[in-house]
């Protein structure tokens, strides 16, 4: 049985925590020096691109201030030409689009604050 939308929810939640988690503390120099927080974060960044795209059109109506299709082409970068990743755009991102998501998912699951 494939993902339901609630697992997807749960999904992205998840690697946006982890990613949090991984990131708490660390300055920019500190991410962009370290080889493996950067695949680590990369990794999770899949994830959430990956089941982002997954979820309902209806969901993302939702939310119509998240750039979805831009999360769709990030997420081929990351798969299909990691060699262009740009350390810049990462940490942009993490920084920049990942709190607006979490937020949308927590409401979308009664969770957020929590």
């Amino acid at each position: 049985m494939p993902p339901s939308v609630e697992d997807r929810l749960q999904d992205i939640l998840g690697a946006i925590t982890e990613i949090e988690d991984l990131l708490r503390g660390k300055t920019f120099d500190q991410f962009a020096a370290d080889r493996r927080i950067r695949l680590l974060a990369e990794r999770l960044l899949e994830i959430v691109c990956e089941a982002s795209r997954r979820l309902p059109e209806t969901i993302k109506l939702d939310a119509p201030d998240i750039n979805w299709q831009g999360m769709i082409n990030f997420g081929n970068i990351l798969r299909h030409a990691y060699h262009e990743t740009d350390v810049n755009m990462v940490w942009n991102i993490i920084h920049n689009h990942l709190p607006p998501l979490k937020s949308f998912v927590e409401r979308r699951m009664g969770t957020a604050g929590g």
